[in-house]
């Protein structure tokens, strides 16, 4: 197993609630991470149509059969499980009982709310981060590589290549889940909206021109978005709505999770394709900040990220709400850190009146000061504080 980052937080969470419900996308290592971090507990699979039918007809005599807890795996499954276990925890609060997994947010946060308020540590688990694969010695020796192949863990613990994986993770999980969560029909225009999400991984949200380039009502495209964001695919990125006396752009942007899944979407076969793509600095703006939020969740704290842009075209990559301080990020994909990369920060900075040194992270390597500005590779990132 690849040593996760957010063991320690889970550990943190069972000692402090009866139920710990643990969520992420399909194959982002759930499973082996809650069996290996809680051994004793005994595992359970929703999955299973035979424990399913168990839970669904009988759950009282289901919980029964697990006394001191258990892990159960895609709980979304058996939704009707959560109203009794509310009893049964109630009776008796013994810290880190019952473990929750599910790949649904959508179902599983809104059937966790209802039943286990107050009751339940929640966590949310993404693929490998760059900190995780680099202290696993896993971490690929180029950029380009890395940016191809993403985090997910069957990609660095089997012999399967990026390309085969990817599709049959469309294929089955995509599918899956959107089965699962909405009445789609058409997964062939499903297909191309995903497609075309990822060729705006890292660009201002425009539902409108999303659904007008699919061939969808734009009520179908925010439904589709929202299957996507449920998934754990994608993901928004408010911008930061202080007022620094200048009009301000208020469209999220979207991001993909993983930057693997992304490339293999835009139709990307090798590294090598990638390294004159015009996609990469989208690619790579998406792996920053997907770094940056894997980082929060696995400490457990709220991600507090934003983007700050204004009327003007003036815009800031990434701002790290730390205690009411902003910390500003540029990212730059190029391997050459030239004079005018730092011009927007330092804008930033006259605009807001912040003291707070600023960071550029770019796409090649070394750390160092330049005119005020901290300059981080891609590489001294996965070691920074800053994440």
């Amino acid at each position: 197993m690849i040593p996760r980052l957010m063991t320690t937080t889970l550990q943190r969470l069972a000692r402090g609630f009866p139920v710990l419900v643990l969520t992420g996308p399909r194959q982002s290592g759930k499973t082996t991470l809650v069996r290996a971090t809680f051994p004793d507990k005994p595992y359970l699979s929703l999955e299973n149509p035979d424990l399913r039918l168990f839970a669904g007809e009988d759950p009282r005599g289901f919980l029964a059969r697990y006394p001191d807890g258990a892990i159960f795996d895609e709980v979304q499954r058996a939704a009707e499980l959560l109203s009794y276990l509310q009893g049964i925890v109630d009776e008796q609060r013994t810290p880190g009982r019952y473990i929750l997994t599910g790949s649904q947010n959508f179902a599983l946060s809104r059937q966790v709310g209802q039943s286990l308020a107050g009751r339940a540590g929640i966590a949310q688990l993404l693929p490998l981060s760059g900190r995780e694969l680099r202290a696993a010695e896993l971490l690929p020796d180029e950029l380009d590589r890395w940016l191809f192949t993403g985090g997910y863990p069957a990609l660095y613990s089997t012999e399967v290549g990026p390309g085969d994986w990817f599709a049959s993770y469309v294929a089955t999980y995509l599918e899956r889940d959107v089965r699962d969560l909405t009445s789609v029909r058409d997964l062939v225009t499903f297909q191309r909206f995903l497609r075309l999400c990822a060729a705006r991984t890292g660009q201002l949200l425009n539902l409108s021109s999303l659904a007008t380039d699919c061939g969808i009502a734009q009520s179908t495209a925010t439904a589709w978005l929202s299957i996507l964001e449920a998934s754990y695919i994608v993901f928004r990125l408010t911008p930061h709505f202080a007022n620094f006396g200048k009009r301000l752009v208020k469209t999220p942007k979207l991001y993909f999770h993983d930057p693997g899944l992304a490339a293999f979407l835009l139709g990307i076969q090798t590294p090598e394709q990638l390294a004159t793509h015009p996609a990469r600095p989208a690619l790579f703006e998406t792996m920053v900040v997907a770094e940056y939020l894997h980082a929060r969740l696995n400490r457990g704290e709220p991600p507090n990220l934003y983007f700050w842009r204004d009327s003007t075209g003036n815009e800031v990559d990434l701002l790290l709400d730390e205690a009411g301080i902003l910390h500003p990020v540029e990212i730059k994909s190029g391997q050459t850190v030239a004079a005018d990369m730092c011009n927007t920060l330092k804008k930033w900075q006259a605009i807001s009146g912040s003291s707070v040194e600023p960071r550029l992270v770019f796409g090649g390597e070394g750390e160092y000061l330049r005119s005020g500005v901290r300059i981080t590779g891609w590489r001294e990132l996965l070691t920074s504080e800053a994440g």
